[in-house]
């Protein structure tokens, strides 16, 4: 439990599901092994907590949404804080439902190490760059877009300060942030010209047409749309999945007739129809075949096999499930908070 709500704080902080799977399973699954846990209960909880990353606030996946369908990402962040803490929570059920079946998967701990002052403060730190991050956002001091650069700013000396940056891991740390920028930006270009063509083609419009004639409710082709994510999910990459879909999907859904309440405003409708897409990710980086959290595991745990991972993932993904039919079938979960905030 301790090591979900670690992935979410962590996720808070970095933004990237693969990069909180890829750190918590160094820091948390040698504790979990030395007090004689599972390996399946162990880095299942962290496959399934890294998907947090994506959700909780700042995400990378909701400001790629924002940039595709011209949303505010700051009402985006905001929508995404309630069901980012009911995942967690639900996380929590799991871990605590699947010990119930079976003990042996996480034995009592005779001992505890104690907490150091330097824990201590590396905890403080984290929650400081999170604060600022947050603050800055909401506050409105700064744009999202430019919190990365303000993050990135003041992780530099916390870093240096407690010994963890080095030349050598500055140069890598940069390498791999100019890598994966390039690879984005080469992505959402294609994915703005995949966009042009489909509207030049005419699809979205025809898709309209189509579910007009079948003259159906907008629940059930919420649910349809909802299916055809679960499928994809099982062989497409999150991030390719939703540039390639979300450019088809968001101007159908904004055009369904959802009567009298908060979908009757269309913004609201993006901002929720955003929070069912990304948990819906969420759920496509923990399922098999191609469950990109739990290779990720797998890369750096290389004595822990596949099976095992999907084995642990298994009752995240049923309560990740759970979540999901409970943000569709109640879309106030999600733009509460968007509203109260104005």
């Amino acid at each position: 439990m301790a090591s979900v709500i670690a992935c979410g704080g962590f996720s808070a902080v970095c933004g990237s599901s693969l990069a909180t799977a890829a750190t918590m399973s160094r820091v948390a699954m040698p504790s979990m092994r030395r007090f004689g846990y599972a390996d399946s209960l162990a880095a299942g909880s962290i496959a399934a907590g890294g998907t947090l990353g994506i959700l909780i606030p700042p995400s990378v996946i909701l400001i790629i949404y924002g940039l595709l369908t011209e949303s505010d990402i700051g009402k985006l962040f905001i929508a995404g804080v309630v069901p980012g803490i009911i995942g967690l929570l639900f996380y929590l059920a799991a871990v605590q439902v699947a010990v119930w079946r079976n003990p042996e998967l996480a034995p009592p701990a005779t001992e505890a190490e104690p907490l150091t002052r330097r824990d201590a403060l590396g905890v403080f730190a984290l929650v400081v760059l999170f604060a600022i991050i947050m603050v800055g956002i909401y506050g409105g001091f700064f744009t999202p877009t430019e919190a990365a650069g303000i993050g990135a700013g003041a992780a530099l000396p916390l870093s240096a300060l407690f010994g963890r940056l080095g030349w050598r891991a500055l140069g890598e740390a940069i390498g791999e942030s100019t890598r994966a920028t390039a690879m984005i930006f080469a992505l959402i270009i294609g994915a703005d010209i995949f966009t042009n063509f489909v509207n030049f083609a005419g699809l979205p419009d025809a898709l309209s047409d189509f579910v007009s004639d079948l003259n159906v409710s907008p629940w059930l082709v919420i649910l349809a749309i909802v299916g055809v994510y679960i499928l994809l999910g099982c062989v497409l990459e999150s991030l390719s999945m939703i540039l390639l879909t979300v450019p088809v999907f968001y101007p159908l859904v904004t055009g369904l007739d959802f009567g009298s309440g908060l979908l009757a405003d269309p913004e609201l409708v993006l901002i929720w129809f955003a929070i069912v897409v990304v948990v819906v990710t969420e759920i496509s980086l923990i399922t098999p075949p191609v469950g990109l959290n739990v290779f990720v595991l797998r890369s750096v745990l290389e004595d822990v096999s596949l099976t095992t991972i999907f084995r642990g993932v298994t009752p995240f993904w049923i309560a990740d499930i759970f979540r999901l039919a409970l943000l569709v079938g109640v879309p106030w979960i999600s733009l509460w908070l968007v509203v109260a905030m104005g």
